[in-house]
């Protein structure tokens, strides 16, 4: 009686195995949600900077020579003491502190958009510069260093999802890579065709209703900084286009 019963229970096993592989077998693959679909917070709209911190260096184009604060070593002080706006301007290169180790500290406005469901546009009035935030590294395209690289994104999601919700919380990490040679800040203060950007873009909802992104910005390079150069900077969400004002690079 046992041995039936055994056999029994194996021949259901067997039965109800070949039945799920076929039903498997007849459907068709699910399609992975794109980045766009998987995004914990909505970062697109309009964002203004409030420069709370580092005014003297962010606000007005300070001194020559004046590094404070900055993680310098020798090779980038000697570079930063042959800072030439007039030089820059006569070889067309008044973008040199618009690059992406440097945008998000220039004053202005930010517009953030998707472009497709895998790429995060971002565009800033403020020397009109345009960054690509793609997800994926066979996204990167080739070509000639640009004053914005080759931005690397993917979602960081410490919260987990919830039940079929959103995931609760997270964050935009984005790293970027071969960005022309430029400046950290206004100054002549310089980054190597060697630097690495590393980002981390939050949002915030305070109790007031405000919205507020903070982008932490992380420089490494291993030419012109004794090390890591961060930075935080905060942007407020706007809720239309008011003061959105274009204007192109200046050295000075």
């Amino acid at each position: 009686m046992k041995i039936k019963r055994v056999i029994g229970v194996a021949a259901w096993f067997l039965t109800m195995t070949a039945s799920g592989l076929s039903q498997g077998r007849g459907q068709a693959p699910q399609t992975p949600p794109t980045p766009r679909a998987q995004a914990p917070i909505d970062l697109t709209g309009q964002w203004v900077a409030v420069v709370t911190e580092d005014w003297r260096w962010r606000m007005v184009t300070p001194p020559k020579g004046d590094f404070a604060s900055m993680p310098t070593n020798p090779a980038g002080i000697q570079a930063g003491q042959q800072w030439d706006p007039a030089k820059d301007e006569a070889a067309g290169e008044q973008c040199k502190s618009y690059g992406a180790p440097a945008i998000m500290r220039v004053p202005g406005r930010v517009r953030i958009s998707w472009e497709n469901d895998t790429t995060l546009k971002l565009e800033t009035d403020a020397g009109q510069q345009t960054r690509l935030f793609r997800f994926g590294e066979s996204q990167q395209p080739a070509g000639p260093p640009t004053w914005q690289g080759q931005s690397t994104a993917n979602w960081e999601m410490p919260g987990g999802r919830g039940r079929g919700g959103p995931p609760s919380g997270g964050s935009l990490k984005v790293v970027t890579t071969g960005a022309r040679p430029g400046y950290l800040r206004k100054n002549g203060y310089p980054y190597s065709e060697k630097a690495t950007v590393t980002e981390y873009f939050d949002r915030t909802v305070e109790a007031n209703g405000d919205s507020w992104l903070i982008v932490t910005t992380i420089v490494r390079d291993p030419v012109y900084l004794a090390q890591e150069f961060i930075t935080s900077s905060h942007f407020r969400k706007q809720t239309d286009n008011a003061g959105w004002n274009p204007q192109p690079c200046s050295s000075r």
